[in-house]
């Protein structure tokens, strides 16, 4: 992925806030195990550029699956690139791909709650790279690492939930203000009841559009009733359904027997059920007319493509 020449230093603490790492830790690390040499101002404060910052995630990754700082400060320091082989049987969660500079500064913006800087960045890294590489390259790795800081308690529940706002309310202007043929296909798209992760199914929607089909979105945890009363009156050639969480079928064990029945009604309708939730919850049950799958190539196929392109 290409970003714009970028020769940014920061302060420890910024780095701390784009690392969820403790400034004592950033100093350890760099002293005790000299994972990074960052440069000093005349002043003695250092000052760290974006490949310090990979590599401290890069470690923070490893601690977190289990090696220990030593071993993976030798990986680091042995053969950066080693990490990112195929064959090595060790596959870090980060690389100096992947966080890239907008995802560093939209963690430090989130990180102090700054919902105007958020949606400032997201602004920028959508001019610069389009919609696509913006949900591919910035969107995903940034609620990826957002997600993994509230699950391991580096961010509180403030912080999760504005981050995960403002980017929800940038996707939605975006996808409402997509030019699309009067004529194209049109994909309904719906969290199932009593689920509020509701990003997922915007950025799947998206996605969508960006292969030519008209999309629908029913709101956040819609009842199963409303989502029934929409397919029977749009009549979309598909329809696809999202679960992060397990909580829509825990709290109607009988939602998913009861959608599979109402799928079966509809002949010119496919239905797809998605997301982490839905398929661990759907682990070894037989559906008869509803397809499970996390894969957009399971859903269109090369006629599908053709068609609407």
């Amino acid at each position: 992925m290409n970003t714009p020449p970028n020769d940014r230093t920061y302060s420890i603490q910024q780095v701390a806030d784009m690392t969820g790492l403790s400034k004592q830790l950033i100093r350890k690390w760099e002293e005790r195990y000299l994972i990074i040499q960052p440069k000093r101002l005349d002043n003695g404060y250092r000052i760290y550029n974006e490949e310090d910052i990979n590599i401290l995630l890069t470690v923070k990754s490893l601690s977190e699956q289990g090696y220990s700082i030593k071993q993976a400060s030798m990986m680091i320091n042995n053969e950066a690139s080693s990490l990112i082989k195929l064959d090595n049987p060790f596959k870090p969660t980060y690389n100096f791909e992947v966080i890239n500079q907008y995802v560093l500064d939209l963690l430090h913006e989130g990180t102090h709650c700054n919902e105007r800087g958020i949606h400032l960045i997201l602004q920028q890294a959508f001019n610069y790279f389009g919609l696509e590489k913006l949900i591919e390259a910035i969107i995903i790795p940034f609620l990826s690492e957002v997600g993994h800081r509230w699950e391991k308690g580096q961010w509180d529940e403030y912080q999760e939930a504005l981050s995960s706002l403002v980017v929800r309310d940038f996707l939605v202007p975006i996808r409402r203000n997509f030019q699309l043929k009067e004529d194209s296909s049109l994909i309904l798209g719906a969290c199932l009841p009593d689920e509020h992760h509701e990003i997922p199914i915007h950025l799947l929607l998206l996605k969508v559009m960006l292969k030519g089909w008209k999309t629908h979105l029913i709101g956040s945890s819609p009842a199963q009733g409303s989502i029934e009363a929409i397919v029977k009156r749009l009549k979309p050639t598909k329809v696809l359904l999202s679960a992060t969480t397990t909580l829509p079928f825990i709290k109607n064990p009988y939602l998913l027997d009861s959608l599979d029945h109402f799928a079966k009604n509809f002949e010119n309708t496919e239905f797809y059920l998605g997301g982490p939730g839905a398929i661990e919850y759907t682990a070894g049950k037989m559906l008869n007319s509803i397809h499970v799958t996390n894969s957009l190539e399971d859903v269109f196929s090369t006629e599908d493509s053709r068609i609407n392109r």
